[in-house]
């Protein structure tokens, strides 16, 4: 059978190799065995072929031969000996079976085509069926990959005559030989593939020759190796794969099935989970940002908000990013206020008042938004808000231009529908959906996450995205934190809503319009007017006014009585004589009743100001009772505050009172009163403000706790105070209008500081301790 081969190339020479060449090659050659796997059998046809060519090429009258032959097909493609040569070939391959032949399994076409002579211009040369074996091994060493499986793989269908009938030697031997040659041609191939940057094509040569081995049962070891392969070829996949015209539907889906294949298995974006691509948590946050641009903003927010629910801090601000362009993109600001809730979430373990001010602006909420820039701690964003707020009263301007800047050059870029997009905040706040929503918004500041970190301003927080310029755009933060980065101590306070109205800012749609004017030719901006104050400050006002005279309810009600005589006395006056006895009985009338009005305000104030007693008066002290009066043991109500010493059941009652109240005052019902039976100031003004803006959002939470006590500590100084030191386990699930927002799971050491007031224990406020 032919094989295209020349023995040049068997042992790895060139035409122009020495004698001593060759003798070094073929001591090469020969001391370079295979793979372990191969039988006995492949190995003797390979050395028989590789001497072969040692022989034929020692000997020079041999060589000469060969090399005119060898020239003549190579270079003299025209020549009478090429076409001489051809048809010598064909005679020879007519009592010949050629490779294809022997199979006897390809379909008629295919079989016409391969059962033709070789290439008269490619050299080959003659063997016998039982060196096919070493033939297809030195074939697979040489790179010849897709020859390899061209020549092999019509030998592996079922019911194979040529190897059935030992053709090639002992079928046991010869078929576990072609098919390890067949696999490794795979595995090889789809090697090469993937250096050229071919990642489909490799994952396909890397797939048929698993499939190879799958059907064989063979070789495990070798299937391993390209599982191994496969898993860290994924992430290039992916990409040449999401990379596609969005045309291209079927193979796009599936660049996103293996994405979902690979996070499930690392357990998130920022999970410590092994996928067996080889990369670390910051590799695949890089390879992550590298195919967000490749992505439409609908994919990524179905799998970023998918992510998030993990819970993933990392997923969840890409999905901030994802409802922001999409929100600022599609004129819906709902998106922008869901971004926005995702945000209050994110605050605990980094700086994100920048995009909590750019999203209260969108929302037209000024004030609120230039709050968020006073907690800000970027340097840079700040000093170029500034810039351009000069000439203004507040940081409007800035903001304006700052946010249509980040917008166009860090946000949009990284959605492939959205990067061509232009950015106008004047044709945002222009349009009359965006108008309707500003107007019907709650005029209430958005409720804040209730565990946020106050951070050093010394210096940034670890992870924060850098949206800035001079930075890495959209930079994706690192994980939280783990255990064995040491522990440090955290002051939480919760955030309240402002109750304000003027912390919305503009919600009319001339506002809005206003705002829009603000953003193209940054004016200077106008301080917003204080809203009308709340219903208690109104009671406050007014009882003010009533107490300003001193007087009372009493002397109210004599003012009252001397106008109205003295009116009668005037009228009297100037009425004539023969009415005047009339008006003087009026007048008797009135007095009396006046006489009767005091005589009863004066009973009244000595009923108040209790019985007089005559004679002599018992001695009773409140510190000594006449008669004594045995204790009555009363249950605690639940959820009441604790008194008492402070011990670790009376604290762990203490602080699940404080969860369950928690949990109502920000849940459904928003039963706020109960805040006070466990919380004192400063948290209880905090805390009570913040459940009061999530009724008025109509927004809640429902919380699932685990508590466990860890410790109590007295103040060694001061007996009415106390530490309490507790693990508490939080499921979070955050609603806006009845609609899931958001959720975290979070398993926190919180330090409680408790304080007895009347007798009673309630909670200060706390820290959570890393």
């Amino acid at each position: 059978m032919l094989i295209p081969l020349d023995y040049y190339r068997i042992l790895g020479l060139p035409i122009q190799a020495t004698a001593e060449q060759l003798q070094q090659a073929h001591r090469d050659r020969t001391l370079q065995l295979p793979r372990r796997e191969y039988s006995e059998v492949a190995l003797v046809a390979r050395k028989q072929l590789l001497d072969e060519a040692c022989a034929v090429l020692s000997d020079s009258d041999g060589r000469k031969a060969y090399d005119a032959s060898f020239l003549a097909k190579t270079y003299d493609r025209e020549s009478e000996a090429a076409q001489e040569a051809k048809h010598q070939r064909s005679k020879t391959s007519a009592g010949t079976a050629t490779v294809l032949q022997d199979a006897g399994e390809i379909a008629p076409p295919e079989s016409k085509a391969l059962e033709a002579a070789p290439d008269p211009h490619t050299p080959s040369i003659e063997i016998d069926d039982n060196q096919f074996v070493g033939a297809l091994l030195i074939l697979q060493e040489l790179g010849e990959y897709e020859l390899v499986q061209k020549l092999g793989r019509p030998y592996l269908n079922n019911g194979s005559i040529a190897i059935a009938e030992g053709r090639f030697g002992d079928p046991q031997l010869v078929r576990p030989d072609i098919v390890l040659t067949v696999s490794l041609a795979c595995l090889e191939l789809g090697r090469e593939q993937w250096q050229q940057g071919q990642y489909e094509n490799a994952a396909r040569s890397l797939e048929a020759g698993q499939e190879v081995l799958l059907l064989e049962g063979l070789f495990p070891s070798v299937r391993g190796e390209m599982q191994a392969d496969l898993y860290k070829l994924r992430p290039y996949n992916i990409l040449e794969l999401l990379s596609l015209p969005e045309e291209k539907v079927a193979e796009r889906r599936r660049g996103l099935e293996i994405l979902r294949e690979m996070l499930q298995e690392r357990g998130g974006i920022d999970g410590s989970g092994d996928d067996r691509s080889g990369l670390g948590i910051e590799d695949f946050l890089r390879f992550v940002q590298q195919l967000r641009k490749h992505l439409t903003s609908s994919e990524q927010q179905t799998l970023f908000e998918a992510e998030a629910g993990r819970p993933s801090a990392v997923a969840t601000y890409l999905s901030v990013y994802t409802l922001l362009a999409q929100g600022f993109a599609a004129r819906q600001p709902s998106m922008i206020r869901r971004a926005k809730l995702m945000l209050m979430q994110l605050g605990r373990r980094q700086d994100v008042h920048l995009e909590k001010a750019v999203c209260s602006l969108l929302l037209g909420q000024t004030e609120e938004a230039s709050r968020a820039l006073e907690l800000s701690s970027e340097k840079e964003p700040l000093a170029f808000i500034r810039e351009h707020s000069q000439d203004s009263p507040d940081l409007l301007p800035g903001l304006c231009l700052y946010a249509e800047h980040w917008l166009q050059e860090e946000v949009f870029p990284h959605f492939r529908d959205l990067a061509n997009q232009s950015v106008s905040l004047k044709d945002y706040f222009a349009d009359p959906k965006v108008q309707a929503y500003l107007e019907a918004l709650p005029q209430d500041a958005e409720t804040a996450n209730e565990w946020v970190v106050v951070q050093p301003r010394s210096g940034k927080p670890p992870g924060r995205l850098q949206p800035t310029a001079g930075r890495s755009p959209a930079a994706i933060p690192p994980p939280p934190p783990t255990a064995n980065q040491g522990a440090s101590t955290v002051t939480l306070t919760p955030v309240p809503a402002d109750t304000s109205s003027a912390a919305s800012g503009p919600k009319s749609p001339a506002k809005a319009a206003a705002l829009g004017a603000v953003a193209v030719s940054l004016p200077t901006a106008t301080a917003a007017q204080p809203a009308d104050s709340t219903p208690k400050q109104r009671r406050r006002q007014h009882s003010g006014r009533s107490g300003a005279t001193g007087k009372g309810v009493t002397g109210d009600l004599v003012d009252r009585a001397r106008t109205k005589a003295a009116e009668i006395s005037t009228q009297v006056k100037s009425m004539p004589r023969n009415r005047l006895a009339l008006f003087l009985v009026a007048g008797v009338l009135s007095l009396l009743l006046l006489w009767f009005i005091l005589s009863l305000l004066a009973s009244a104030m000595q009923a108040l100001s209790g019985p007089s007693l005559q004679g002599e008066q018992a001695l009773i002290g409140l510190e000594t009772p006449p008669v004594e009066i045995p204790p009555v043991s009363v249950a605690p109500e639940p959820g009441a505050a604790v008194s008492g010493a402070i011990t670790e059941e009376s604290a762990e009652q203490i602080v699940q009172s404080w969860l369950s109240a928690k949990a109502a005052a920000l849940g459904p019902n928003h039963a706020v009163e109960e805040l006070k039976q466990v919380l004192t100031e400063p948290a209880l003004s905090r805390w009570q403000l913040m459940a009061e803006a999530q009724e008025r959002n109509n927004a809640h939470q429902r919380y699932v706790h685990k508590l466990q006590v860890n410790g109590v500590t007295p103040n060694p100084t001061n007996p009415d105070r106390a530490q309490v030191e507790a693990q508490v386990a939080e499921k979070a699930e955050v609603f806006d209008r009845s609609q899931l927002v958001t959720s975290r799971n979070e398993n926190l050491r919180v330090r409680y500081d408790l304080i007895r007031q009347d007798g009673q224990w309630r909670i200060m406020d706390w820290q959570v301790i890393k």
